[in-house]
């Protein structure tokens, strides 16, 4: 953060729409969490352009990242880098200006600040502090999956990345499993198909959607249970792009322990345990764990 003289920074405070230039006007001191798009360029508000263009300190995750956005907008502003490995140096500067009276805006590298980004504790920092914050709303690639995956969006659950070990993952997955609304997880491609799998085994035959490189030139939703998805990922060697996992809510009327315990006796007949309680969960809906163990106990009953 560099000292301005007031003609410089009247100079700098604006953008441009299709080469017409828009004047930014000055904001008041406050905290404000800019979203940025996720993948398109063209996926920005006009409030968020003045903001970047207006604010006296610029701040963002990645400049080389945020400075390709502005350049797009012919915005002047310098970006100050914020990010998880400064942020104990970074952050104090930046509640500085704010104590001057300065506006401070925040970007993350793509999306809506605070969301899996550090930008949580600054806001926090902030807030405790007693300065404003004011979040100006836009891109978000969890709201984007959502909307096109086709599933229920009445209630949601947005619950950021799973762990990497496998039974990390499933345990983590475990505690969803009543949860009564569709799930949404950010994945890495090198690691959604064995999520996929952990998911089928834990939550059943529900439906889901990968998401896939949101808002770029290859965005793709991939859409069926979490079998197939996971059957059509283990296949492929080659993801690749940014991941958002959505999946669908448990059924509402679950089959019934008569219905389960018939179902169980009836694949175990012709299959080995295991996958007795893979096909089960595809068809009832419900955890193949908990089918697995129930399986185990019917088997010990009858001797």
């Amino acid at each position: 953060m560099t000292q301005e003289t007031t003609a410089e920074t009247g100079a700098r405070r604006g953008f441009r729409l299709h080469n017409i230039a828009v004047p930014a006007r000055p904001l008041e001191a406050a905290l404000y969490l800019v979203a940025t798009p996720i993948g398109n360029l063209g996926d920005i508000t006009l409030r968020a352009l003045e903001t970047l263009a207006g604010a006296d300190v610029l701040a963002c995750e990645d400049t080389r990242v945020t400075r390709v956005l502005l350049d797009r907008y012919g915005i002047q502003n310098r970006p100050f880098a914020y990010h998880e490995h400064n942020a104990d140096e970074a952050g104090p500067r930046l509640l500085l200006a704010l104590e001057a009276g300065k506006s401070v805006a925040l970007v993350s590298d793509a999306g809506t600040p605070l969301v899996s980004d550090p930008g949580y504790r600054l806001a926090q920092q902030a807030i405790e502090a007693g300065y404003r914050v004011v979040p100006i709303p836009g891109a978000s690639a969890p709201l984007a999956a959502l909307v096109g995956s086709g599933l229920p969006n009445d209630a949601f659950l947005f619950a950021g990345f799973l762990p990497t070990k496998d039974k990390a993952r499933r345990d983590r997955l475990a505690e969803f499993a009543n949860v009564p609304a569709t799930l949404l997880f950010f994945e890495s491609p090198h690691r959604i198909g064995a999520t996929l799998l952990a998911a089928a085994e834990v939550l059943g035959g529900r439906q889901a959607s990968v998401c896939r490189e949101l808002t770029k030139t290859y965005e793709e939703f991939r859409r069926g249970t979490l079998a197939e998805l996971a059957a059509h990922y283990e296949e492929r060697d080659n993801v690749k792009g940014e991941i958002v996992l959505v999946i669908g809510p448990p059924k509402d009327e679950p089959a019934s322990e008569t219905d389960v315990e018939a179902v169980l006796a009836d694949l175990s007949k012709a299959l080995p345990t295991a996958r007795a309680a893979t096909e089960a969960a595809r068809l009832t809906g419900l955890p193949r764990k908990v089918l697995y163990q129930k399986l185990l106990d019917m088997k010990a009953a009858d001797g």
